[in-house]
């Protein structure tokens, strides 16, 4: 038998391309294993039978994350498959240790007030499929991330309403555990603050890209520096401005210092000029110096974190047992369930990096930090690869503020600089960070749909065949 020629001038035909789709697969059939048996440990451990709890909570956790697959597999096939994984590890082993604390929260010796049991496990995963709906929506909605920089302006002055907006509204409408960040009405309170950064974020972007050739002129020469010039100064004092703005009238340093951080960093990133980050740093200092000599409640802050146990019954309660906390755990833990993290106040917010450090010891809770510092470097290699100006700078952000919100929180509760009231990103009990970290996730994965996707390969045209090809009559010389 005689195999038949191939056509002439066919195409050659595309080498298939792994999306990595499967591999996302892969990474969260095994993130929803750990789960399982971490939640499995900690029943065992609190000397609790299987009940339906477990069966809802694992399932309940398959089928967010299966949708959340499904969505990404179908809007955004290129994204990076590593994102969506390490955020279903944080967002679980999150559900996990809020469950075991809602299980030690009525026991004598392992809690404050062991007459107040709590449940918080099943609001958190009301919130989490809260937050895959929000991630699903994005990427839905969303089909190109520059569409965003149209609504910059908009966007940017939302972030600043929802700033303001506790700030004039009543102490009993917006002020919780000290700071006035919130609003509260009668059926849920939010923090807009977790919004507003990511909207400022996108209209940092947008200007930094449309402004960037003022930002880079050169200005005076001083002391060998090229400081920048006087008319260029406006974004980065209109961020100063903010910051400390909503660190004296809030009394909020986290949302304030993570602010600011992310914008300087930002500026840094367009301009590649180091004296944007001296003037900026040194801006930040002399205003919290200011504010910090005005304001009691600053001042009880630095005084906590230079010396908690001068008022070790009063201020310096919470600070304390978390670093009692975090030496029992010791370098391997007591083991999920079987150490006394309720003790500390807000256990399952504030100070869930105290809870991780006493059951899981330093070796779980560096995992936990290797997980972000996983989920930062891929949003950063993110910003690397896409090829327009305002995702390159959008996922810089969106990246650094995950990273700088870490640093604040286990700098906080390390003792390491002064207690800023954030929450641990996907880990922590509470609703607004956790939807708003969620869309941030959207975004992130987004662009590196847009970084990854191939170019679209140009079709050749069909060539012609030789007979039809034109003839002509050469005369030989």
């Amino acid at each position: 038998m005689t195999q038949a020629a191939p056509a002439p001038h066919a195409p050659p035909r595309e080498p298939a391309t792994s999306t990595g789709r499967n591999a996302e697969l892969l990474l969260l059939v095994f993130a929803i294993g750990l789960v399982t048996v971490a939640l499995l440990i900690v029943q065992a451990a609190q000397g609790q039978n299987l009940t339906w709890d477990i069966f809802k909570y694992v399932a309940a956790y398959t089928a967010l994350f299966g949708i959340a697959h499904l969505v990404v597999r179908r809007y955004a096939p290129h994204a990076d498959p590593i994102l969506l994984p390490v955020v279903a590890v944080l967002n679980g082993l999150g559900l996990v240790l809020i469950h075991r604390l809602d299980l030690g929260s009525g026991n004598t010796g392992e809690s404050i007030n062991p007459t107040q049991a709590t449940n918080n496990a099943d609001q958190q995963l009301l919130w989490a499929g809260l937050g895959i709906i929000a991630f699903s929506a994005v990427l839905i909605l969303i089909r190109d991330h520059r569409t965003l920089s149209r609504y910059a302006y908009t966007l940017g002055l939302g972030g600043l309403v929802f700033l303001i907006i506790p700030a004039i509204l009543p102490s009993a409408f917006s002020e919780i555990n000290g700071s006035k960040n919130w609003i509260i009405t009668p059926f849920f309170s939010i923090q807009p603050s977790e919004f507003s950064k990511i909207l400022i974020i996108i209209f940092a972007a947008a200007v930094l890209v449309s402004k960037r050739d003022l930002f880079i002129t050169a200005g005076p020469h001083v002391l060998g520096v090229d400081l920048p010039r006087a008319r260029d100064l406006g974004p980065l004092l209109a961020a100063w401005a903010i910051a400390i703005a909503v660190m004296v009238v809030q009394k909020d340093l986290g949302t304030s210092l993570l602010i600011f951080a992310t914008i300087l960093t930002m500026l840094y990133v367009a301009t590649s000029r180091v004296e944007w980050l001296v003037l900026g740093i040194g801006l930040f200092a002399i205003g919290a110096v200011v504010a910090w000599s005005i304001f009691s409640h600053l001042q009880t802050r630095v005084s906590v974190w230079l010396n908690p146990f001068e008022d070790f019954d009063g201020s310096g309660y919470q600070i304390g047992q978390s670093l009692f906390g975090l030496a029992t755990g010791g370098l391997f833990g007591t083991g999920l369930g079987s150490g006394r993290p309720n003790i500390v106040p807000f256990a399952n917010t504030d100070f869930i990096i105290s809870t991780i450090g006493e059951e899981l010891g330093l070796a779980g809770l560096t995992a936990i930090l290797l997980l972000y510092m996983v989920f930062i470097h891929r949003g950063l290699r993110t910003g690397i690869a896409v090829r327009d100006s305002f995702g390159k700078l959008l996922a810089t952000g969106l990246a650094f503020t995950i990273a700088m919100q870490v640093f604040v929180v286990v700098g906080g509760v390390t003792k390491l600089i002064p207690l800023t009231g954030l929450t641990t990103p996907f880990l922590s009990y509470g609703g607004s960070s956790l939807l708003a970290n969620y869309i941030l996730v959207a975004l992130l994965i987004r662009i590196s749909n847009a970084a990854r996707e191939p170019d679209p390969v140009k079709k050749r045209p069909a060539a012609k065949p030789v007979d039809a090809l034109p003839t002509q009559v050469v005369k030989r010389k």
